[in-house]
């Protein structure tokens, strides 16, 4: 009887999210949901930026130095902490490695490459794919996304097909397009592991130790691009685009993003994630004059229905 009594208030796993509820996670959605749509809409600006840039600046040099950027922008908040955790960092090195390497080196440079062959707005659809990877992922990792998360994400990935198809589902893609796809597939690599960041781990320190690997791994690259492609003249047109991927997009976005994992797993933030080409075919249309039309429009309904669907508690 006193075995029963004990085990009466432990609930049982919910068949909608596979997990047992409790306080914690009904606290942490609403930050979380709200650091992860912080994340998407400065990274939504990012491909405006990048596109921008890219007749100017080098694929390669431009994600150098953008860490180089965000590296002096986190330093001071995290040096501290990441000098603390320099024995816990290096009993997790291969971890914090690979997340260096998808999440910083492989994933911007293939977002700066695929900017030389593809619009901006392109790349924001594109890179919509990734929470369908990072849902994939979730599975394989044995969370249950039930029925009405696996109903919404549908909703919203036939909403980005539509989109980029123009109201078509035949979609030609450039080289560019295959770029994205690639970035979509390390971004979503990358939020899938830091599901899995040991807790021990400080947030900050984390982040600022991925910057500096990821840098360290692209200086081979970026050496090579200066010999071969010369450098880039330090103008505006320039320092404007750079300054903003370098503080906004990394130091703050992957801040917001890692912290939104952290409370409500990546396969939901990855919902929040679908808003990307809402975003970027606004800033288009604000920053470019680019019209929205009719299917843009009902394609953006589609897309922020899936959303509000999977994302509804």
């Amino acid at each position: 009887m006193t075995l029963r009594t004990a085990r009466r208030p432990t609930a049982p796993a919910t068949p909608a999210t596979g997990t047992t509820p409790g306080p914690a996670p009904a606290k942490g959605a609403g930050p979380g949901l709200l650091l992860a749509l912080l994340a998407t809409v400065v990274w939504s600006g990012s491909f405006v930026a990048t596109r921008d840039m890219a007749d100017s600046v080098p694929p390669v040099q431009a994600v150098f130095w953008r860490w180089v950027i965000a590296l002096a922008a986190v330093a001071p908040f995290a040096a501290r902490p990441l000098w603390r955790q320099r024995a816990v960092l290096r009993r997790h090195l291969g971890f914090t490695v690979l997340a260096s390497l998808f999440g910083v080196t492989l994933y911007n440079t293939l977002v700066h490459q695929a900017g030389l062959t593809t619009s901006a707005t392109n790349m924001g659809m594109i890179m919509a794919a990734s929470p369908v990877i990072m849902a994939v992922y979730a599975r394989l990792g044995g969370e249950r996304l039930g029925a009405r998360r696996l109903l919404g994400t549908a909703i919203a990935v036939l909403g980005v097909l539509l989109l980029v198809g123009e109201g078509s589902l035949a979609i030609d893609l450039s080289a560019g397009d295959l770029w994205m796809g690639a970035a979509a597939l390390s971004f979503a690599s990358y939020s899938a592991l830091l599901k899995r960041r040991p807790a021990e781990i400080d947030g900050l320190a984390f982040l600022l130790a991925t910057f500096v690997l990821g840098a360290l791994m692209l200086a081979p690259a970026y050496a090579v691009s200066l010999a071969v492609q010369g450098g880039f003249p330090a103008a505006p047109a320039t320092v404007g685009p750079l300054l903003y991927v370098g503080v906004f997009s990394s130091a703050v976005a992957f801040f917001a993003w890692n912290r939104a994992i952290s409370l409500i797993g990546a396969a939901r933030a990855g919902v929040v994630y679908y808003l990307q080409p809402v975003c970027v075919a606004l800033l288009s249309y604000v920053l470019l004059g680019e019209e929205l039309g009719v299917t843009g429009g009902a394609c953006m309904a589609l897309i922020l229905g899936g959303v509000a669907l999977s994302s509804a508690r």
